[in-house]
């Protein structure tokens, strides 16, 4: 059984689910079972669970008791599966791959992990025996927040696929207390409250009391004299030989969370950081003095390092925060990895530093972990006693780097100041490692002495000396990748062409792709199930190339029913949902629109809102009659600006006022809605993305990475209206261009429009001017939007100038709009267009994107549990 949709339940029927559920569960036996298979089995357990592993008062089974002991069964089965996975791991001792990164937008587990182990009929069948549905215990589950946008959602998606192709790979991140933020809208636009993922616990972590790895911050470094050395470490060649020593010392203790292949043994783990001081640490001398702050200063302190992702950096405390995050990741799991190659090793004989990099991988999820170059040489240099070029040559074999943006602002550097004052036996280090590339640039490739400023590691600027975190990732390891081929041709081409002169084969493309798994199979299961049929067979879940058999059938009339049907099914969940949740009611017969990702000026939600209101007056000017031959249309957005972002915020307050006129418009609102659905994670996007028929990807050319969103669109059917920007030119390619709609300039025009901006060649479209007059008229609301408008007039300055090219590109958008509603109108095109759309997505899969790590940057292979 396939999860089935969210169904809203009244108060009176919650009370009388839990009433049937209390009675049935007390008549099911409550039996360790942990491995149950049918579904009496399969009740036992759970029941079990419910009464000897309690977490709430006794006699309780209500839907939020029936989750975490359902989730506690799931668990039982995973926990000898991943049991079974370590063991084989360690016996084989396979090349394996660690891969880190800040973020990991995991989404409910439940429904992913019934769904890869294949027991969704057992556990439905199992929950309707004691008074429960199974959708509905879903919807108990937080999602995990430790992620904000594509990024995170990459990784997990990364690792799902990792699983499912049975290889060694393990997940590294922090455990975020708080997560970025929930967001909630009230009338003065976006607030932000902190996560309750964990206010209860989650069921899905194992904490590994055995697993507490040290990490120092502050001290100072002391230089060994040669004579406290062994002979054989004498020399020149040890002259960085030093320890660090004094400052404050946390530990970080490991939690553990499956991540399950599907239908496949191999279940691998994604270990989670936790920042913790130890009792030693707890001065009780002082807290029974009063000073009770004081007395736990470095618990305090210790509990700031995993309670928030992204903490503002706006002060020095903020910045040394998120610097100590970035470490505190970067040593503990190096730590870990070492420790887990000695014991390898030592269960088979002896160990070499030389076949470190035979045995491990080290994948930096964009530059946050950028941290884990200059640690793993500290841990080499002064912890096991290699020399400078063996320590070298160990971390650049072993260390790759994923580059996700082309943005000066997300490119990170650090103040060279706080770096010091944090980690000073690092910096020492990255001074090393920049000296003695410079050295090599000037002594075999004279030719690029007067690139250097712009090349080496270190700028030291003395207005503000900081780290380039980019360049130290690109000349310390030994691959580097951009995420959708037109971002790495820019990478290689632009913002690295003169390493790529260096180093031409250090520099490679991997696609991103997303998990077929949650992305279609199990939100939209009405969708998925038509594809099995048709194609008489189910393997296009783990070989999604599969798809493009859907092309024969996509003039089918039986087909297209049925593709319709499934379609119509998802947009009436969709519609539920935001009534629910926001308030409107939508009508399913409507285009539904939807643009969801983090708010961000490049991703220019203000080119699709202005875009609406333009929309929205036309309307407002046309007669009843010209209306009824319009296209109806629901527009809906999503997406969380950073706390600190004003402009992004700005634009999240002016969608919601655009939506309370729009949406109470008699006269317009049966052609027009305009909904921004709050707090959109990952079990929003599954509910969004299926009942989708139109997705906006409108950034300027050349500014998106990839994306991923896009490919989670396509898969279902979404036909795009976009820029060629990121990933979208190669779904266009793979889809058909017949079957997206274009528009805007392209990255290489981008340059030259700027520049004509600037100097005052710039002539606006009579449409864009129209849009912007309105807003202005008051037609939304008395607040303010002249900040936001003005950055979009003038040529030049900073906050001015349109540096995003939303007025160029705003009549083409309109353009290509106009397109959309003609096509909306014949429905069996549509319906073609949406049927070759999932066809063209079988590249999209990140099962192809891992076999190409795998292969080509870790030289890994499958290590399948028997």
């Amino acid at each position: 059984m396939a999860p089935a949709s969210v169904k809203p339940n009244s108060a009176g029927a919650a009370s009388s689910t839990a009433t049937v559920s209390a009675v049935s569960s007390s008549k099911i036996p409550p039996i360790a079972r942990p491995l149950a298979g049918e579904p009496e089995e399969v009740a036992s357990n759970i029941n079990y669970h419910a009464q000897f592993s309690p977490h709430f008062s006794p006699f309780k089974f209500e839907p939020e008791q029936a989750y975490f002991a359902t989730a506690e069964s799931v668990r039982d089965r995973l926990i000898q599966q991943w049991n079974e996975t370590y063991v084989h791991y360690h016996k084989e001792d396979p090349k394996q791959t660690y891969y880190l990164s800040m973020e990991y937008l995991q989404g409910r587990a439940l429904t992913n992990a019934i769904g890869n182990l294949d027991i969704q009929d057992a556990y439905g069948e199992a929950l309707n025996q004691l008074g429960h549905q199974l959708e509905d215990i879903v919807e108990q589950e937080k999602d995990a927040a430790l992620g904000n946008g594509g990024l995170g959602r990459l990784a997990s998606c990364f690792l799902d696929s990792m699983a499912t192709l049975n290889l060694p790979a393990w997940g590294y991140g922090l455990r975020y207390r708080y997560g970025l933020f929930k967001q909630r809208i009230t009338k003065e636009g976006q607030e932000e409250i902190a996560e309750d993922w964990l206010e209860k616990f989650s069921p899905w972590e194992i904490v590994r009391h055995d697993v507490v790895f040290p990490v120092r911050f502050f001290g100072h470094v002391e230089v060994n004299p040669d004579g406290s050395l062994p002979s054989w470490m004498k020399g020149p060649e040890f002259v960085f030989y030093r320890k660090w020593v004094g400052g404050d010392i946390v530990q970080a203790l490991a939690y553990d969370v499956p991540i399950p292949g599907y239908k496949t043994k191999n279940t691998n783990s994604l270990r989670l950081w936790e920042a913790r001081a130890s009792s030693d640490d707890f001065n009780l001398f002082l807290f029974n003095d009063g000073q009770y702050e004081s007395a736990s200063q470095l618990h305090s302190g210790a509990q700031q390092i995993c309670a928030v992702l992204y903490p503002g950096d706006a002060t020095e405390n903020g910045k040394l925060l998120r610097l100590k995050q970035q470490f505190f990741l970067c040593s503990a799991s190096l730590q870990d990895i070492i420790l887990r190659f000695k014991e390898r090793k030592n269960g088979n004989g002896s160990w070499k530093w030389s076949e470190f990099s035979s045995k491990v991988a080290v994948q930096l999820n964009d530059t946050h972990p950028t941290l884990a170059i200059p640690e793993l040489m500290r841990l080499l240099l002064d912890n096991e006693g290699l020399g400078w070029d063996e320590a070298w040559d160990v971390t650049t074999r072993t260390v790759a780097y994923t580059n996700h943006t082309v943005l000066p602002e997300a490119l990170e550097k650090w103040s060279q100041s706080v770096m010091w004052k944090l980690l000073p036996r690092h910096m020492e280090i990255i001074e090393e490692i920049d000296r003695r590339f410079i050295t090599m640039i000037r002594t075999t490739r004279t030719d690029l002495e007067s690139k250097l400023p712009s090349m080496c590691i270190l700028d030291n600027n003395p207005q503000k000396p900081v780290v380039r975190m980019a360049n130290l990732c690109v000349v310390s390891s030994h691959k580097v990748n951009g995420v959708a081929q037109l971002h790495s041709d820019i990478l290689k081409a632009e913002l690295f062409a003169d390493y790529v002169s260096i180093w031409p084969k250090k520099f490679q493309n991997k696609t991103n792709g997303i998990t077929p798994r949650r992305w279609l199979r199990f939100c939209s299961p009405e969708l998925s199930n038509i594809i099995t049929k048709w194609l008489k067979t189910d393997r296009w879940v783990t070989n999604l190339d599969l798809l493009v058999g859907l092309r024969e059938f996509a003039e089918n009339a039986d087909f297209q029913a049925e593709w319709s049907s499934a379609k119509m099914a998802n947009k009436q969940r969709l519609a539920q949902y935001i009534l629910r949740e926001t308030g409107v009611s939508i009508d399913p017969n409507s285009l539904f629109d939807i643009q969801v990702k983090r708010i961000h000026e490049y991703k220019r939600q203000l080119l699709n809102i202005l875009g609406a209101i333009y929309r929205y007056k036309k309307l407002k000017e046309m007669s009843a009659e010209e209306r009824k031959k319009t296209t109806p249309r629901t527009i809906m957005f999503g997406g969380k600006a950073f706390a600190t972002y004003t402009n992004a915020k700005r634009i999240v307050k002016l969608v919601n006022d655009v939506g309370t006129v729009v949406n109470t418009d008699p006269e317009v609102n049966s052609y027009l809605k305009v909904v921004f659905v709050p707090n959109y994670n990952v079990s929003v996007a599954e509910m969004l993305i299926p009942g989708s028929e139109l997705s906006q990807h409108i950034s300027t050319a050349g500014m998106e990475a990839s994306g991923t969103s896009n490919m989670k669109f396509a898969l279902n059917g979404c036909l795009i209206i976009g820029t060629l920007d990121g990933a979208n030119v190669e779904i266009r390619e793979e889809i058909g261009e017949e079957n997206f709609f274009l528009f805007g300039a392209t990255a290489d025009e981008v340059p030259r429009l700027r520049k004509e901006r600037e100097n005052g060649l710039f002539k606006p479209d009579p449409r864009f001017e129209e849009a912007k007059m309105y807003i202005r008229s008051g037609a939304f609301g008395s607040y303010d939007y002249n900040p936001l408008l003005e950055s979009l007039e003038g040529n030049s300055g900073y906050g001015r100038g349109d540096y995003f090219l939303v007025g160029h590109d705003f009549p083409s958008y309109m353009d290509a709009q106009e397109r959309v509603d003609e096509a909306y109108k014949d429905r069996k095109r549509w319906l073609k267009m949406s049927i070759l759309s999932t066809a063209g997505s079988g590249k999209f899969s990140s099962d192809r994107t891992i076999s190409q790590y795998a292969k080509e940057i870790w030289n890994i292979e499958e290590c399948r549990v028997p």
